[in-house]
């Protein structure tokens, strides 16, 4: 008995041990897909094998209201940019929503993933809240979007849900920051969170007296289930002059135009992007070793040119629709706040680059060593302006176009996510430090060289895949980068 014990005990160290560095030089190639705004439990909650929603007890997913008191019913959805309190009318006819985690595509709601939902709030403080220690009983009452962030889907219609089971899907990786897009897309590239050395006060959050949570107004409302909650400030900046949530960035393609009569490379800086950052990136490192790389941006090109149009013509960098418009993001492009990537420099021409480049560089085996891609908005699977299934396809369709590339056999693919999107998920991030880690999201790893059929269970978050690159290809390491984290090589083979 002892022996068979330790026979399984051994089996199981074997299957989560860090792959040696032999094993790493069977990867020559890695690819970082980098998708938008999900959950785990949200996309992949009824994954086989995986810690998803199934069995979970009462504890595990009840919410509460302001107060700490447990809700009765989940709050309404509440409409997007409507009046406090206006219901979304999707959601307006039918009758109040348990409290507990719901399926999005059953009766009464139908709502499946080739359709669009309205957006969640995502953002530093909200998701911290959110957590409330580890409990997660927050999600619903801090949301803008109330019940809505107790919704899941079965994602098993997905191509990527096809993808996970073939190959390896991480079931306890956490995005690396609090709150939204902007930050997550930072700690990706250099495990840190933007500086903005004395940010106009306007720009500032308004923090409680314990300097944690956001202020609440005055006369808001006294629970969850009569309205969202209000604040006094929620700025873009930390009182202590850090960027958390989104700021446009200094350079073209930006939210900001340029000034009029300036250099039409550059946003405004009369309407305060961020300041250029000088801390080191993951690109930094792997050209100081001589490694190749690149970021591709979706629509990269098209935005460069719009941004750099006269300031007084009509601008579509930051367009918002579902009508087939690129929908380029300016925060999902994070080495273009870079001053080692400005407008001029050998760095950016020669790194930055628009997915048409990728497609041709996979097609002529001309992939460079480390690879991250971010789809355009419409692809990219973000709530509000873009739904599961047109992502779903095109990042399959990505993979396959690799899977046929000569480079093929010695390449890993990550397709990950920035953040959950206001999504719940019932696993309690780890403990880390003032940025993050947050909640946790999904992550499927694609190789030949990785474990099949296979749900790793290790502890990981976002700057695992930079340390994953920093540990394949002898870099000097990011000081961000988290110690308590995997590096993805217990997955490989």
């Amino acid at each position: 008995m002892r022996k068979a014990l330790f026979l399984i005990a051994a089996a199981a160290a074997a299957a989560t041990a860090p792959a040696s560095a032999s094993d790493l030089k069977n990867i020559d190639h890695v690819v970082v897909i980098y998708g938008e705004n999900r959950s785990f439990d949200h996309l992949y909650g009824l994954f086989p094998g995986a810690n998803g929603v199934q069995h979970l007890a009462p504890a595990q997913y009840l919410q509460e209201d302001t107060d700490g008191t447990p809700l009765k019913t989940l709050p309404p959805v509440w409409k997007e940019r409507g009046q406090r309190g206006e219901v979304d009318p999707v959601f307006a006819d039918q009758a109040p929503l348990p409290n507990r985690p719901f399926r999005l595509d059953l009766p009464p709601y139908r709502l499946g993933i080739n359709q669009l939902t309205r957006d969640l709030v995502h953002r530093f403080y909200e998701n911290q809240e959110q957590i409330n220690g580890g409990s997660n009983s927050h999600f619903a009452a801090v949301s803008d979007a109330g019940g809505l962030s107790m919704g899941y889907y079965d994602g098993s219609s997905m191509k990527l849900w096809q993808l996970a089971r073939q190959y390896t899907l991480a079931d306890n990786f956490f995005m690396g920051a609090f709150g939204g897009s902007f930050l997550n897309h930072m700690w990706l590239v250099c495990a840190c969170t933007p500086s903005y050395p004395n940010a106009p006060v306007a720009m500032k959050a308004a923090l409680d007296a314990d300097g944690k949570k956001l202020l609440r107004k005055s006369g808001a409302a006294s629970s969850a289930l009569l309205a969202p909650p209000d604040w006094v400030a929620n700025g873009a900046i930390t009182p202590d002059d850090f960027a958390v949530n989104t700021i446009q960035p200094p350079y073209q393609p930006s939210g900001l135009p340029p000034a009029a009569g300036g250099d039409l490379a550059l946003s405004d800086p009369a309407k305060h992007p961020l300041p250029a950052q000088t801390a080191p990136t993951i690109g930094d490192r792997l050209s100081a070793k001589g490694v190749s790389w690149a970021w591709y941006s979706g629509a990269w090109e098209q935005a460069l040119a719009d941004g750099q149009q006269d300031p007084a013509l009509p601008r579509k960098v930051i367009y918002k629709g579902n009508d087939g418009a690129p929908n380029f993001q300016p925060h999902h492009q994070p080495l273009n706040y870079f001053a080692s990537f400005a407008p001029g420099t050998q760095a950016r021409a020669e790194h930055l680059k628009d997915y048409a480049a990728l497609q041709n560089d996979i097609a002529q085996g001309q992939l460079p060593q480390v690879v991250f891609y971010k789809p355009q908005g419409n692809l990219n699977q973000h709530p509000g302006y873009a739904d599961v299934m047109d992502g779903d396809e095109h990042i399959a369709q990505l993979v396959e176009k690799i899977q046929h590339s000569p480079q093929w056999k010695h390449t890993l693919i990550i397709i990950t996510y920035d953040e959950n999107g206001g999504f719940w998920d019932h696993v309690a991030p780890p403990k880390g430090d003032r940025w993050g880690p947050g909640t946790r999201i999904p992550t499927i790893l694609i190789s030949p060289w990785v474990k099949r059929h296979f749900v790793d269970h290790t502890q990981y978050d976002t700057t695992s895949i930079l340390k994953f690159i920093t540990r394949r290809f002898g870099l000097e390491p990011l000081a961000g980068v988290r110690d308590t984290m995997g590096d993805l090589s217990q997955s490989l083979k």
